[in-house]
């Protein structure tokens, strides 16, 4: 199996698809941070300041003698210059989804590649969603899968049905904008390639 290129400071396994999508090789750094956004604290700069914070973090767990790149990311759904979060409970979930129902809402997602110090590119996307039943949002919640999910529902999944219409990258709304991540990645010497099965 040939090494990693990078390390990548997320739990997400979407995030791990993306990046083996586009052939970079990762491993992978597992640790929390404090993720409350500040007090007024526009969903920009708190997306950017998350990644920021999570590349650095990585910087500091990573192995001491690992020159490698630090990629961390963070997604956030915005109604009405609002975060909507992953939910805490199938109650939240479904306030989400009634949100979001028959109208459109922004995605931001943040990249930072940090070797040693992060850049950060945001990317915005605009989503919009069908009007939505009260039976199909609990037929959804009933799934599990926007448990899980920022903005209570995932793209690549079931919650792709509810979508009409797309404007942006469907990457970046999947939570890892691969275009600006592959040129981040790139700037540091990483080239992103098919990804060799035989591995």
């Amino acid at each position: 199996m040939r090494p990693a290129e990078v390390f990548l400071a997320s739990r997400s396994p979407r995030r791990q698809e993306l990046l083996t999508q586009v052939g970079i090789r990762f491993e992978l750094l597992d640790f929390e941070i404090d993720e409350t956004p500040h007090v007024n604290e526009q969903p920009e700069r708190y997306v950017e300041r998350m990644a920021i914070e999570k590349a650095r973090a990585g910087v500091v767990l990573r192995r001491s003698d690992a020159g490698m790149p630090v990629v961390a990311a963070d997604t956030a759904v915005v109604v009405d210059g609002q975060i909507l979060g992953k939910p805490r409970d199938v109650g939240e979930a479904l306030a989400h989804l009634r949100a979001l129902s028959g109208r459109s809402h922004l995605v931001l997602s943040a990249v930072a590649v940090a070797s040693p110090e992060p850049v950060v590119a945001v990317v915005p996307s605009c989503v919009t969603f069908r009007a939505l039943s009260d039976a199909e949002c609990r037929a959804y919640c009933a799934t599990g899968e926007p448990m899980d999910k920022a903005g209570s529902y995932g793209i690549q999944g079931r919650g792709a049905m509810f979508i009409r219409h797309l404007e942006g990258s469907y990457s970046a709304v999947m939570g890892l904008p691969l275009f600006e991540t592959c040129q981040l990645l790139s700037a540091c010497g990483v080239a992103p390639g098919p990804t060799d099965r035989s591995d």
